[in-house]
């Protein structure tokens, strides 16, 4: 058994002047692991399975981009993004609707909206995991989806067993406006099941 992933605390983060000087190298590092941990579904749907670099390197982000240093500030940051790290019964996704026209995403994200409660993953030889979404916030309205979903698939222990003998996993989304399906590459299997404790 793996033990969950722990959250990230201030000693895990670089300083500002630290991550100045690791950045390049650091991105790149996360940039190749984000690869096996992203699926695209259909055109217009991609979804980054999040795990505890990926998160890391969003808070680094933030606070370069904000200049944050104080502790508070530092630790508002953590608070806001440790909760998209899987904590070992789960797998956590950001999802992006992605159109690049101004005007066709606008009318897109209208015509799609709820679009996040229609994804669900599938452990062959079990049923559908359907997404929980935006739990921190709703990201819909009466007019339009977000943009971005953030997406938790819960899986029990019989679907974790078969994930661990080979089972082949299966992601979907069913919305009235978009259906797609796609198997995930083995590559992406095993990055997803070593988020699973």
């Amino acid at each position: 058994m793996h033990a969950a992933p722990s959250k990230l605390t201030p000693a895990d983060l670089y300083t500002l002047e630290a991550y100045a000087r690791e950045r390049a190298q650091f991105r790149a590092k996360v940039l190749a692991h984000k690869k096996t941990r992203t699926v695209h579904l259909g055109e217009h749907l991609t979804l980054v399975f999040e795990d505890r670099l990926t998160v890391q390197y969003q808070v680094q982000e933030m606070l370069r981009i904000e200049r944050i240093f104080e502790p508070a500030g530092i630790q508002d940051e953590l608070d806001a993004y440790n909760p998209l790290i899987p904590d070992g019964r789960n797998l956590k996704a950001t999802m992006l609707v992605e159109f690049e026209d101004p005007a066709q995403r606008k009318r897109e994200l209208a015509r799609l909206r709820g679009i996040e409660h229609h994804v669900s993953l599938t452990v062959a030889g079990h049923a559908p995991v359907i997404a929980v979404a935006d739990e921190d916030l709703e990201r819909s309205n009466e007019e339009k989806t977000s943009a971005v979903h953030f997406l938790r698939f819960e899986l029990g222990d019989a679907m974790v067993a078969a994930l661990r003998a080979g089972a082949a996993l299966t992601l979907a989304v069913d919305h009235p406006g978009y259906a797609a399906r796609t198997a995930l590459p083995e590559a992406t299997r095993r990055a997803l099941l070593a988020d699973l404790a």
